[in-house]
């Protein structure tokens, strides 16, 4: 599995399957502060990734 992080740097991951909240959890990001997609489609946080999937973190930006 290939990660690619809010700061564009890239991880590769092993293939076993894991849940879209264990890897955040894995890798120090809140689930509150990121939105998460694989293979270009947002999933949510109960989705399953790993094998081949593209995962991509994105820090979502707020304020006022």
């Amino acid at each position: 599995m290939k990660i690619l992080l809010p700061d564009r740097s890239c991880r590769d991951a092993g293939p076993d399957p894991v849940t879209v909240d264990e890897l955040l959890h894995d890798l120090g990001f809140d689930p509150v502060e990121v939105i998460v997609s694989r293979n270009g489609t947002l999933v949510s946080e109960d989705a399953v990734v790993g094998n081949n999937d593209e995962v991509r973190i994105i820090r979502i930006a707020h304020g006022g």
